[in-house]
């Protein structure tokens, strides 16, 4: 298949997230990591392939392409990809809370001013957050055929 018949990762709409706040309740995730320079991530495309595999061993797939982001330091990236059930293999946790969300759209390079405006959005809505995770909602390949690259944050208030 080409790149443009190819479909990894599920459409995205953004409507859906935009300004929302989800809550969950225990909700089910594998956990990886990836080796970053100055938050630039040098092994992303190894560690969501060690995932998958691990998701698609138990009979799983990675739930709504729902994989969230956490920068811990300048060198390393924590991923959580949602699952359906513990994934025998794999780092298992769960989440729990209400998370506000707001999508952006464009180029990665803008990922400093998306962090800075969610910081500034929260606070005009009255929340404190105490984590900040990204999803990324497409691969590169399919960022390019949809013609539209979201990335949402969501802030754990």
């Amino acid at each position: 298949m080409n790149n443009q018949t190819q479909e990894c990762c599920p459409r995205f709409g953004p409507s859906l997230w935009d300004g929302k706040t989800v809550e969950w309740k225990d909700k089910k995730f594998i956990k990886d990591k990836v080796f970053t320079v100055f938050n630039i991530p040098l092994n992303f495309g190894g560690v969501m392939t060690r995932a998958t595999r691990k998701i698609e061993a138990a009979g799983l797939t990675m739930l709504d392409g729902l994989c969230l982001s956490e920068c811990t330091s300048l060198w390393n990236t924590d991923v959580f990809l949602a699952v359906e059930k513990e994934v025998a293999g794999a780092e298992n946790v769960q989440m729990s809370g209400k998370f506000f969300c707001k999508v952006y759209e464009g180029s990665f390079q803008d990922t400093g001013k998306w962090f800075a405006d969610f910081d500034k959005y929260v606070k005009e809505k009255g929340f404190t957050v105490s984590k900040v995770y990204s999803w990324y909602t497409t691969c590169p390949n399919c960022a390019e055929k949809y013609g539209k690259n979201y990335v949402v944050l969501l802030g754990k208030i």
